[in-house]
């Protein structure tokens, strides 16, 4: 099985913030295998398949205040936000939306923004592409 593995992109501001909440480049990583997204976010940590995906964004950048510190759930759409930096990430789309925020699971969401240091290797990964650029 290939596992593909991908860094979290501090900023040092984020990183900072996002200390007393446990997360740390240690314990924030970002995997994808041939079946499966899971990703961890210090305390937090979302698994879904990669069937689940059925879309993605290129995104950015981000108000400091919404992106900093801890996970982030949007009360516009119940997206879930683990961001480390606010200048660029990738905000993926679930067919059936998953579990995050909480860890009872009351709180579904359709959406993960995550800021991975190399985003266009991750999409890749995650839509079983070579490279790609734009959104899908």
């Amino acid at each position: 099985m290939t596992i593909r593995q991908f860094a979290f992109a501090f900023d040092p501001a984020h990183q900072v913030a996002s200390l007393p909440f446990g997360v740390t480049p240690a314990t924030s990583v970002i995997r994808v295998d041939e079946d499966d997204l899971w990703v961890r976010f210090g305390l937090w940590s979302v698994r879904t398949s990669l069937t689940n995906v059925i879309g993605w964004e290129l995104s950015g950048p981000y108000a400091f205040g919404k992106t900093a510190g801890p996970a982030r759930l949007s009360f516009a759409d119940k997206g879930l936000t683990f961001a480390t930096n606010h200048r660029a990430g990738v905000c993926l789309t679930f067919a059936t939306p998953i579990r995050g925020i909480d860890p009872f699971g009351l709180i579904r969401h359709p959406g993960l923004t995550l800021t991975p240091a190399d985003r266009e290797g991750f999409v890749a990964a995650v839509t079983g592409q070579s490279r790609v650029h734009g959104e899908h």
